[in-house]
């Protein structure tokens, strides 16, 4: 593998993955986006896990597009295989069981965004600022930004973003309905923290149908939507948890979920 670009480690439940390359500021390449795969595939098979946290490195940007020398290289042929891969990289984000929580403690622009746009929460620094910003470079987004973000903040306004690639702060993010919340960059992994214990004290596999039901739902068009809805309804009922959180309630007490 060599030298790997991203530092990783689990504290209470919770993986942490955090960018590390700084001295590009944590630009996407194709290495990486190989290893964030390699990466998925032990997340997704570790049952234990209640939430995963992405940050960058560094205070200045979260992920600052993809690495222009790749890019010089990149042909129609290039283009297609390597933003396919991408895409199925930010789908696996996007649909994994669990939240995934942006940390975003800086720049998010291009693939940055497209990565920010596939987590579950998108939590944000002040100094964080965004930007589709492709068409710069004659080119559009090709890891899902022209769809992710229609769908988060709608047409009007990522047609402003994508034609045009003007920056956005974070407080304008944030009324775009683009960020959950936005805090001082010295509290932000405090922050996170807090909404990584709301989400520990929910029942598991609640907090998983209802994001496969809102994530898949979006996708089926809203007839199927509503069935999926519901199917997921009934099969959260077989649930221990939900028989757990039913009684509690009636008994007036604090459930214990067991994620069963």
């Amino acid at each position: 593998m060599g030298e790997v670009l991203y530092l990783f480690n689990t504290q209470e439940d919770i993986a942490y993955i955090t960018i590390n390359r700084p001295e590009v500021r944590n630009a996407l390449n194709n290495k990486l986006v190989e290893q964030l795969h390699e990466l998925f595939d032990r997340i997704e098979e570790d049952g234990s896990l209640r939430a995963v946290v992405i940050t960058g490195s560094g205070d200045k940007a979260f992920m600052a597009g993809a690495d222009i020398k790749e890019l010089v290289e990149r042909d129609a042929i290039l283009g297609r295989k390597q933003t396919k891969r991408r895409q199925e990289l930010f789908n696996r984000i996007e649909n994994l069981d669990i939240p995934v929580i942006a940390a975003i403690n800086g720049v998010a622009v291009g693939a940055g965004l497209e990565l920010v746009l596939a987590c579950t929460f998108r939590i944000a620094s002040e100094n964080a600022k965004f930007a589709a910003s492709e068409v710069k470079l004659g080119i559009i987004p090709g890891a899902g930004g022209t769809q992710r973000l229609t769908n988060v903040i709608g047409r009007t306004k990522a047609l402003e973003m994508i034609l045009l690639g003007e920056m956005i702060d974070a407080q304008e993010a944030l009324k775009l309905g683009l960020l959950n919340k936005v805090v001082p960059l010295e509290s932000l992994m405090i922050e996170v923290k807090e909404w990584t214990e709301k989400i520990k004290a929910l029942p598991k596999l609640a907090i998983q149908y209802a994001k496969e039901a809102v994530i898949r739902g979006n996708s089926l068009g809203r007839e199927m939507g509503f069935a999926h809805e519901s199917y997921l309804h009934a099969l959260s009922c077989t649930t221990e948890d939900k028989k757990e959180g039913v009684t509690a309630f009636l008994e007036k007490r604090k459930p214990q979920f067991k994620g069963k």
